[in-house]
């Protein structure tokens, strides 16, 4: 074996164990934080306002079915909320795209065309305003119906319209 060939080896072997031990160190780090989360997340939804926040915020998405699941919860809290005050439904379909649609398509969550993109928003618009108006009333892939609201048909055809025109 001749010198260059033993330099290569060393290095090698050299290089391979800084590698594993990189790789361990980074491991540890990496476990060590998913404790030290889970552990912060556990206090944290122990208190109940936090429990209150939570629930508040994923209502108006916890109506929806999901196959293979027992939905009886599911259905009181859908009935619960069937009838919205009239304060809580937009007058335009800007007030409706920002009360609620635009936390999925501002920022093209979930698979939804963002709002503005006319290069997401035209095969869609291309299928017509009917098809838009029945995906957006009835739902569509994970966008709930009504958006997760319970708007009138106006109030979510307004918003379709909306978000419509902002991609031209």
């Amino acid at each position: 074996m001749s010198n260059a060939e033993s330099s290569d080896t060393h290095f090698l072997n050299s290089f391979s164990v800084v590698l594993g031990l990189l790789i361990f160190v980074a491991i540890c780090i990496f476990a060590f934080a998913r404790w030290m989360g889970h552990i912060q997340t556990d206090e944290q939804m122990s208190q109940t306002t936090t429990r209150a926040a939570v629930q508040a915020n994923v209502e108006p998405f916890a109506r929806e079915a999901i196959a293979g699941q027992d939905n009886s919860a599911l259905a009181v809290t859908a009935a619960a909320t069937t009838a919205a005050p009239a304060a809580d439904v937009p007058k335009t379909g800007k007030e409706a795209f920002e009360k609620v649609c635009s936390s999925c398509h501002g920022l093209g969550l979930n698979g939804a065309p963002k709002a503005g993109d006319l290069a997401a928003w035209a095969p869609r618009i291309a299928k017509g305003k009917a098809t838009l108006y029945q995906h957006a009333l009835h739902g569509f892939n994970l966008m709930p119906a009504r958006g997760g609201t319970n708007w009138p048909d106006a109030t979510v055809r307004a918003a379709v319209d909306y978000m419509v025109s902002l991609a031209h």
